[in-house]
């Protein structure tokens, strides 16, 4: 029972338990669920920063380790030195091969290539798909790499352009692609970019190429991109008809895998190493945006 103060306001009988009225539990479950999604944003952004940066650092390591064994193995003497012959044959899973540079991405973009495509690998750095071609052998040079987080080696390819160099150094030799036309400069190219002097050996590729373009985006379902002839998996072709190639798979968009990025460029030159001069660079790799 409520009496009234002498100021008129009513107040609860000795004895009698406060109850809250509607308004105090509003406020309660506006409370708990402004806490809850606060805890939850604090959970994202912690996913996010460890997903980003964390494995970045962590991948970056791995890759410096990956890159001072390959180094390693490059200084020794081996059996085929006299030939300098390359040999592939019998890599295991995540032993580094060779190397990659993208000069438009910066001078500082290097990468070690390691055999497979196994989380694990890719951890590291870019993998090649083990039943695919390597650096300067007819067919298709397939290498896949992470986007977002683990190094993210691959996470700005879609700026990629046409005639855009992507160097391979591999124990004896350089291998330098250009990227090839887009679907939409496919029409125009002797009239257009052809002109451009790091056009120099490419071209819309014509049968059985004809729909292999620079750039395009596939179903993550989709392994037709690295197929010898890309688009056309199971084609009966010779090796000694096939386009020397290398094609760079990645997820798309960035922070999803509901598609894959796909890069395709043709090699237009190799470059032998010189023992005396070891020093001895491609000039492909001081090209600028």
């Amino acid at each position: 029972m409520s009496t009234v103060d002498t100021g008129g306001r009513p107040v609860e009988s000795p004895g009698q338990d406060p109850r809250p009225g509607d308004s105090d539990r509003v406020r309660t479950v506006v409370r708990g669920l402004g806490e809850f999604l606060i805890t939850a944003g604090l959970v994202v952004l912690l996913f996010v920063v460890y997903e980003v940066y964390v494995t970045d650092l962590l991948s970056a390591g791995k890759q410096r380790e990956a890159t001072a064994a390959l180094d390693s193995t490059w200084a020794a003497p081996a059996q085929a030195e006299q030939e300098r012959v390359e040999h592939f044959d019998g890599l295991a899973e995540g032993a580094g091969f060779a190397k990659m540079y993208v000069p438009v991405l910066g001078a500082d973009y290097s990468f070690t290539i390691l055999e497979g495509t196994t989380d694990k690998t890719l951890e590291v750095g870019p993998g090649h798909y083990p039943s695919t071609a390597f650096p300067g052998q007819p067919g298709n040079f397939a290498v896949a790499g992470h986007r977002v987080g683990k190094g993210a080696p691959f996470n700005d390819i879609d700026l990629l352009n046409s005639c855009d160099a992507i160097v391979v150094e591999t124990r004896y030799s350089w291998f330098v692609y250009r990227v090839l036309p887009k679907k939409d400069e496919v029409g125009t190219w002797s009239t257009g970019k052809a002109a451009d002097p790091r056009c120099t050996g490419v071209a819309p590729l014509g049968a059985p190429y004809n729909e292999v373009v620079g750039q395009q985006i596939v179903s993550p379902k989709n392994s037709a991109p690295i197929a010898p002839i890309p688009g056309m998996p199971g084609a009966e072709t010779s090796v000694g008809e096939q386009v020397t190639l290398m094609t760079l798979t990645t997820c798309h968009p960035r922070f999803s895998d509901r598609e894959r990025l796909i890069v395709h460029a043709v090699m237009v030159k190799q470059w032998a190493k010189d023992p005396a001069h070891a020093d001895v660079r491609p000039p492909e790799l001081k090209e600028t945006a």
